[in-house]
């Protein structure tokens, strides 16, 4: 039986819906197929599953679970929805898609891209075990990179055109990933902020990595999008130092260090940082935050300027070049995957 006013043969999977913005409603259940675990953190799972469709069709995909502890905290379960909710239509090259929410028995899921690669983390260990240095250039570029992901989250509007005022406040090595290809991307908006979507407690709790954290993020205070950029700051130091300064022994210290150790002149600490690219780091790192980056946009300019302004730069074909060859020839989306690092803290009167 032909549908009335469409060109299509209506089956009993595909029926008309009651609403007037669309079309039909295709009635269907998506099967996933899990195949080995990626990483794990304190609060969730990131498994490797294939997607099964119809005359054996076959998409990987990353399946992010929650642990059983967390689902049954009510607080938690929202934002793990939230989250699903707010990225469902971040559709960027440097931001790890979002496909799916689902829930089966119980229990809540994400269906994420799957990347063939490793985080900064990963990619950081394998340069120093290979007793490797990476390049300024390679480490502006993947810098520039995520930053190209924040500004286009920082700008996102609703449906309706209201700005998501998104903050990821979670930008670190963890939550970067660097795929063979040469792709970079933003992952894990699990602890972002936007109206509208997360229930947050600002003021009362703070949750992330507390070395790349802001100093206002760290000191219980509001955050907008010029956290992110320092945490980007941050970023770009390690990857240029091969080393954290704000990392300490303890969570206490870290902390300590982001909110009251004088800013370095990076010049003293590498031969390869030169003026400009210190300026760039003091910038993105000055606890004032009208002293910092404002917007996501100018820091971008700044970066691509570094590496763009004489001609010929890199590009992700010269990332995938190193990286394929720092770890060599294969597939290596089994790469050891290593614990999260954030957390959660309670303001104390």
């Amino acid at each position: 039986m032909e549908g009335p006013n469409v060109g299509l043969t209506w089956s009993p999977f595909l029926t008309p819906s009651l609403d007037v913005s669309s079309l039909f409603v295709i009635d269907s259940s998506t099967h996933y197929e899990v195949v080995r675990k990626i990483t794990e953190g304190g609060m969730g799972i990131v498994y490797e599953a294939e997607q099964k469709g119809t005359e054996g069709f076959v998409k990987r995909v990353a399946i992010k679970v929650i642990r059983q502890r967390f689902a049954e905290q009510r607080l938690f379960l929202q934002n793990f929805i939230g989250e699903a909710k707010l990225v469902a239509d971040l559709i960027h090259t440097n931001i790890v898609q979002t496909y799916h929410l689902g829930e089966a028995r119980g229990v809540y899921f994400i269906a994420m891209e799957l990347i063939n690669g490793v985080n900064l983390e990963q990619f950081a260990n394998q340069l120093m075990t290979k007793g490797r240095l990476l390049s300024a250039e390679l480490a502006v570029f993947i810098t520039s990179r995520i930053v190209r992901g924040l500004a286009y989250a920082h700008t996102k509007h609703d449906s309706k055109g209201r700005p998501l005022g998104l903050v990821h406040r979670d930008v670190s090595f963890k939550n970067v990933m660097v795929a063979f290809e040469g792709d970079v991307k933003l992952t894990d908006f699990g602890i972002a902020k936007a109206k509208g979507f997360l229930t947050d407690q600002e003021g009362e709790v703070v949750a992330g990595k507390p070395d790349y954290m802001s100093p206002e993020q760290a000191d219980f205070r509001v955050t907008d999008e010029r956290s992110d950029l320092f945490s980007v700051g941050v970023v770009l130091a390690h990857l240029l130092l091969g080393r954290n300064v704000f990392k300490g022994v303890t969570t206490d210290e870290s902390i300590n260090r982001v909110l009251e150790m004088p800013i370095p002149d990076f010049r003293t600490l590498h031969s390869k940082i030169d003026d400009r690219l210190n300026g760039i780091l003091q910038k993105a790192l000055a606890r004032d935050v009208e002293r910092r980056y404002q917007k996501a946009g100018k820091l971008l300019y700044d970066l691509e300027h570094y590496i763009y302004h004489g001609g010929y730069g890199p590009t992700n074909e010269t990332l995938g070049a190193f990286i394929r060859e720092l770890f060599g020839q294969g597939d290596f989306s089994q790469s050891d995957a290593t614990r999260g690092g954030t957390v959660a803290m309670e303001c104390k009167p």
